[in-house]
């Protein structure tokens, strides 16, 4: 018993260091198996591209159409939602698998020796030996039907003195074809998964195209929040300028006795407070350039993300100021947005999945023929003893025979599948209405969403419109304001009280300007992309590369 607990754990205690073992000689037996660690990499994400082209003066110098072109080369979104595109071409290809013919061939190559125990079987011990090739062709048409080929050729030595043909070469070719009909019988269930990856394909351009449109939304309302944020910068530099100049004035007033000390508190604490909000402009104005630099693709590369943003475009609209009508942006809409196309056909996918699951109730019912012809060669014995040979033909020989159909076989076979309780089918079929019932909600809520954004986008341009007006209104009333207290403050008829107000005042109809014309273009490219027609305004089209 003792010596058995020893050799158990012996063998326990190598099994441990041979694990080990293999596990350090993993890698050698991975080069040995043919796994090479070194195999060929991928080629790396495309980097950025056209950045250089804007740089001046050590600054990355933007239009918005510049913005909006190198978005589209260098967004990492867009690469991302350009794969979709690239599935459905993959998955349309592999809806062809089931036409591709196949070739098939083989090689078998037997010899065997047994002992006999009967006379009639020709020799004390039998030595055979076969060898047999085959070739076969498969194709299967888009009506359904199936067509086969084959040929062998097989070749029988034997020490059998009762064998007549020896060494026997056989050889045979079969013609083969298979017809549905009832289930898979016709070009639409044969067709069907192609003609449904078709639609996806469809789908797949459609929703790239909506999120293209997104994207360049996101563009253009990220380059007008940098000139938002730089112009907030600028308004709140001056408005600290002119709280500066104010608390100078008092400060001097102080020091000649003109102003009670207990008042130079209002200006200087004034000073403090648009100070804090310089600063807070200022990285408002950093976060605005680095969400910037991402959509462009600038935070990428370490020597462009450096450098300062120019965005060269002005908020203020130049010449007519456009107008529209929410009856005609629907209209458009209907007509352009692509987020109708991707449901339209997924819809139409949809349909097809149906009739193609009707399909996988009906019964299996089946017609199939072949016609075959046989040839036969080798050195032919009598029947003598010994056996002497009579006669000698070769291959060229049986395969006249077989080419010339001189013994032919055909038959032919009908056969039928009844299922009488198909489960399976039933619930795929289940399974594909409940999809378009579903898909049909979907295309309604994408309807009912792109009115409302429609409706949205067209009354926040009506907005910004009436904004602007009323900030320049209220802009040029500010600015007399300030003057006339300045004027009063300068003649001792109001404190500092009035003016430091006033500055405030202003400040914030210089803001309001600025974010009224901001809100005013980022509301007619919201307009464009509610009724479909940004990628067009912008002179931008997806082209479909060649695979």
């Amino acid at each position: 018993m003792r010596g058995t607990r020893l050799l158990v754990v012996g063998f326990l205690i190598s099994m441990i260091f041979g694990v080990a073992a293999r596990a350090q000689e993993a890698p050698r037996l991975e080069r040995l198996l043919g796994i090479s660690t070194h195999q060929k990499s991928l080629p790396p994400p495309t980097p950025p591209q056209g950045l250089e082209d804007h740089v001046t003066n050590g600054k990355l110098v933007l239009s918005l159409d510049d913005t909006i072109r190198l978005a589209l080369g260098n967004n990492t979104d867009i690469r991302l939602d350009r794969a979709q595109i690239d599935f459905a071409q993959n998955n349309l290809h592999r809806a062809k698998t089931a036409f591709d013919p196949l070739v098939t061939s083989s090689f078998s190559d037997n010899r065997a020796k047994s002992p006999t125990i009967t006379q009639i079987q020709g020799a004390p011990v039998l030595d055979t030996l076969s060898q047999t090739t085959t070739l076969g062709f498969a194709k299967t048409f888009q009506t359904g039907t199936n067509f086969q080929s084959s040929f062998s050729a097989s070749k029988l030595s034997t020490n059998s003195s009762l064998s007549t043909l020896n060494p026997s070469i056989a050889t045979d070719l079969q013609f083969t074809v298979t017809q549905p009909l009832l289930r898979n019988f016709g070009l639409f269930p044969n067709r069907a998964p192609i003609l449904i990856a078709q639609r996806n394909l469809k789908q797949a351009r459609a929703s790239f195209q909506g999120q293209v449109n997104d994207i360049i939304l996101r563009t253009v309302s990220n380059y007008w929040n940098v000139i938002l944020a730089r112009e907030a910068l600028v308004v709140q530099q001056k408005s600290l300028e002119e709280a500066q100049k104010s608390y100078d004035h008092d400060k001097k007033a102080l020091g000649l006795g003109a102003l009670p000390p207990l008042d130079i508190y209002r200006s200087e604490s004034q000073v403090a407070s648009r100070r804090v909000s310089v600063i807070q402009a200022e990285y408002t104005l950093k976060q605005a350039e680095d969400q910037f630099r991402q959509i462009v693709g600038a935070d990428l590369d370490p020597a462009i993300r450096v450098l300062d943003l120019e965005l060269i475009d002005q908020p203020e609209p130049i010449g007519d100021l456009p107008t529209t009508d929410i009856a005609t942006a629907l209209a458009r809409a209907l007509a352009n947005r692509p987020e109708f196309e991707a449901a339209r056909q997924q819809l139409a996918g949809d349909e097809l999945s149906i009739r193609l699951a009707h399909n996988s109730l009906k019964p299996d019912l089946e017609l199939s023929g072949f016609y075959l012809g046989n040839g036969v060669a080798g050195n032919q014995f009598n029947t003598a003893t010994p056996p002497q040979l009579i006669g000698a033909t070769g291959l060229g020989d049986g395969l006249s025979q077989t080419l010339h159909f001189t013994y032919p076989a055909y038959g032919a076979v009908l056969s039928l599948s009844l299922p009488i309780k198909n489960h399976s089918a039933e619930a795929s079929l289940a399974d594909a209405v409940v999809s378009h019932r579903r898909d049909q909600y979907q295309e309604r809520r994408t309807s009912q969403n792109i009115t409302l954004e429609v409706t949205s986008a067209v009354r926040a341009l009506e907005e910004a419109k009436l904004s602007m007006e009323a900030s320049k209104v209220a802009l040029d009333l500010a600015q007399k304001s300030l003057r006339a207290d300045e004027r009063k403050y300068e003649l001792g008829a109001e404190t500092v009280f009035f003016v430091l107000d006033s500055q405030i005042v202003l400040a914030q109809a210089e803001l309001n300007l600025v974010q009224s014309q901001v809100n005013f273009q980022v509301a007619v490219a919201q307009v464009d992309h509610a009724t479909g027609d940004l990628l067009d305004h912008h002179h931008v089209q997806i082209l479909d590369p060649q695979k």
